[in-house]
């Protein structure tokens, strides 16, 4: 008998006795896991909400005001403001409701919906957020080039460069670059944020799967 079967023969020795859990055990421990995560990404979108309402407040004074009125984006502003704050409370109702849910599941089955549900639920809110920076960037450097107190000289630059059409495909190259980067951040951010609690559902996902088969 070579060294590798010594050595299974000693694990399945070892492994007798160690304590074995039933299909209801497992169950219960995966959805405890679950709906502690669940309960952790709604609190997160709290703690979120409360932080960018808080910085937004803090630095939206009367002179960014007037500015975004010069800049003729202040109907937009507005709109794009509230819209963003009713979709954000709307999504923090939906976490909780996934929470509740997800913490009176009795079976796999249901379990496994409600983490499907949360995974759906929170990927539509990461792209929600990247979609109103992103809108609300592009409006901004609008705004910036045409009306903005720099638009004149700008202007001014692109007519004496000798050639205005590279001048504006450059200008707003770099512009576009710099959004892709902070889309980017922004990304990262998400990822970091939420992805870390949906990759833990996951597995959690794949061993219902597994008890279902």
């Amino acid at each position: 008998m070579d060294e590798l079967e010594l050595l299974k023969k000693d694990w399945q020795k070892k492994e007798e006795h160690l304590p074995k859990l039933s299909h209801n055990e497992i169950h219960k421990m995966i959805w405890k896991k679950s709906s502690s995560i669940v309960k952790w990404i709604f609190y997160i979108s709290i703690i979120e909400f409360v932080f960018w309402a808080t910085i937004n407040t803090a630095f939206t004074d009367a002179e960014s005001w007037e500015l975004i009125k010069t800049m003729h984006l202040y109907e937009i502003t507005m709109f794009l403001t509230v819209v963003n704050y009713i979709v954000l409370i709307y999504f923090i109702y939906k976490f909780y409701v996934n929470y509740k849910k997800i913490s009176f599941t009795d079976s796999s089955k249901k379990l496994m919906k409600a983490i499907l549900n949360v995974k759906r639920t929170v990927t539509q809110y990461v792209w929600f957020n990247i979609a109103v920076f992103t809108i609300s960037m592009l409006i901004f450097l609008y705004g910036a080039f045409r009306y903005g107190p720099s638009a004149e000289q700008i202007s001014d630059a692109a007519a004496n460069a000798g050639n205005e059409t590279i001048f504006w495909i450059m200008t707003i190259g770099i512009a576009l670059l710099i959004v892709a980067i902070l889309l980017t951040l922004v990304w990262l951010f998400y990822k970091l944020l939420y992805g870390l609690l949906l990759s833990k559902l996951k597995k959690n996902y794949k061993e219902l799967k597994k008890m279902e088969v």
